[in-house]
């Protein structure tokens, strides 16, 4: 069968000859065609997600063409007024130069210039008896010195001793000589014993030495040695103040006893805490502190 369909189609083919080459191969050339086509579409199909990469990059260099070249453009058109003209052209400022008014920060005052006079200069309190016993002080400065104590003033112990409130000398020596006009030097290092502090203190007034005299305060902790050094320096002043007369009746038996028989009382107290009883002296009208109570 088969060589009867071959001898069948063989003049066919002579009839044909180069035509139907030429026709078979143009058939094949435009079929070829479509799949060119085909190619070169997927081609730039496939170029076209590079796109936005390129795109992008190419954008951002208008972009930043476009916005450098905006302020040349403004540059341009405002290059004939006075302020572009200043920036054109700048005129040189003036150095800087200190105004003349202000002259420089005057330096504080030597230590010497609060001296009382310039022959206290040099003089070391801690061991100096510069103007002991040279000039008395005068009749108003001693009234008010040797001036009577007012009762109303006087304070009295537990254990039955009276006494001037410091800052009541305080206040005397500043009615005396004035706040500034006298002063207490130290004479020596605070000696810190088991129980009790001691100091040596002078009493100065005007640039003069007037007094001299140990101090001494107990305390109970480590904590409160500050507290009693300030307790020393305040019963040296109430020591040093006898020498000037200031509260010396404080000293007298007759008017201690005095005091006490028409201010003061012995009474029976008891502890809040140990309920231990005892007595003491309290001025006449006032109630026993903590932690007594009046019995």
């Amino acid at each position: 069968m088969t060589r009867i369909i071959a001898s069948a189609l063989r003049p066919l083919r002579g009839s044909l000859g180069l035509n139907g080459s030429r026709v078979f191969r143009l058939g094949s050339v435009e079929s070829a065609q479509p799949t060119r086509t085909a190619t070169t579409y997927a081609s730039s199909s496939a170029a076209k997600p590079a796109s936005p990469s390129q795109s992008s990059y190419t954008r951002a260099a208008t972009s930043t063409t476009s916005s450098n070249s905006k302020p040349a453009q403004a540059n341009t058109k405002n290059s004939n007024t006075p302020f572009a003209e200043s920036q054109t052209n700048p005129v040189p400022s003036a150095p800087y130069s200190r105004p003349q008014e202000l002259g420089t920060i005057p330096e504080a005052p030597p230590a010497a210039a609060f001296s009382p006079s310039s022959a206290d200069n040099g003089i070391d309190w801690s061991s100096s008896f510069h103007g002991l016993s040279t000039v008395p002080f005068d009749a108003d400065v001693a009234a008010v010195l040797m001036k009577p104590v007012p009762f109303e003033d006087v304070e009295i112990k537990p254990d039955g001793i009276i006494y001037l409130p410091e800052i009541k000398y305080r206040r005397i020596l500043n009615q005396a000589f004035g706040p500034g006009g006298w002063g207490m030097a130290p004479r020596g290092e605070l000696t810190v014993g088991e129980r009790v502090v001691t100091r040596e203190y002078a009493l100065l007034v005007h640039g003069r030495f007037i007094a001299q005299a140990r101090g001494e305060c107990q305390y109970f902790a480590d904590d409160g040695i500050a507290t009693a050094g300030e307790g020393c320096k305040s019963n040296a002043l109430m020591r040093c103040c006898k020498d000037l007369g200031i509260a010396s009746e404080l000293w007298d038996p007759r008017y201690i006893r005095d005091f006490k028989k028409k201010y003061a009382q012995e009474i029976w107290v008891e502890h809040v805490v140990t309920k231990k009883k005892r007595q003491t002296w309290v001025r006449r009208g006032d109630e026993p502190s903590y932690p007594f109570k009046k019995c």
